[in-house]
């Protein structure tokens, strides 16, 4: 297994030190969180996106994927916005040479059937751009489509090469559904995996990996060898939290722990 971290985790910190960062703790590849806040997202122009891959490419860093924010089953969504929100990702993740997006559901609280086929009408229409590109954009498992069962009603419909999944383990293990079924469904789609830790249900302020209580051995002893798994430490949303920096190297030796385990 490869593994990356998010930037999530170290919220407007310089390109530069994100990769130093990265090669500094063992980690091969990093989620940029593309939000305008972040020091890369859509609106940055030709020679900073050039600068951000030299930056990656001397570190012999990946960037692993551009995670998003748009909402592809939100019933008030604009059309022609969220087209263009979405076609901006993709143009980012192929100048920046990343293989993957992420997108949300972000279905509310509409009828399922109707947030499903909305969410697959959009996804099959960016999945052209996605094609001449050479990019995957991968649902996450979230919010109103927060199961490996949720997400797989939109993507079999979709049923493109270029639409795919995000498993984030913590929200399939909030929906109550079991790591078996998650990865059984999800498998046909699967882009890569976001794990964390929380220490319950009702309290997910991020921790340290093997800190809480979500099943992470379970869940990476169901993945292939070559699959990418990123720790999405969610410090932005609670700025309380441990810093990540100081948590890294031990994330990334808890993981080929649990990996050498499984194997």
């Amino acid at each position: 297994m490869k593994f990356a971290f998010s930037t999530l985790g170290v919220p407007g910190m310089p390109v530069s030190e994100v990769v130093t960062l990265a090669s500094a703790t063992g980690f091969q590849g990093v989620e940029l969180r593309a939000h305008p806040e972040e020091p890369v997202h859509p609106g940055i122009g030709v020679a900073e996106r050039a600068s951000v891959v030299d930056d990656f490419k001397r570190a012999g860093i990946e960037i692993l994927a551009v995670a998003g924010y748009a909402r592809v089953a939100d019933a008030d969504a604009d059309e022609e916005e969220l087209r263009q929100e979405l076609d901006g990702l993709l143009w980012l993740a192929r100048d920046l040479g990343a293989p993957y997006i992420r997108v949300f559901p972000g279905g509310g609280d509409q009828e399922r059937a109707d947030a499903d086929a909305t969410a697959a009408r959009r996804l099959g229409a960016a999945a052209e751009l996605a094609s001449d590109f050479g990019v995957r954009i991968l649902l996450e498992t979230h919010d109103s489509h927060r199961t490996g069962t949720d997400a797989a009603r939109v993507l079999g419909p979709v049923g493109h090469p270029r639409v795919g999944a995000v498993w984030d383990v913590m929200h399939t293990w909030l929906g109550g559904e079991d790591p078996v079924t998650s990865h059984a469904v999800l498998a046909p789609h699967l882009g890569y995996v976001q794990v964390k830790d929380i220490a319950s249900a009702d309290d997910t302020t991020p921790l340290a990996l093997g800190a809480g209580v979500l099943p992470l051995g379970e869940c990476l002893a169901l993945l292939d060898d070559d699959i990418w798994v990123c720790w999405e430490y969610e410090k932005r949303w609670y700025p309380a939290a441990d810093e990540l920096p100081g948590l890294l190297e031990a994330g990334r030796g808890y993981l080929e722990g649990l990996t050498a385990r499984n194997r």
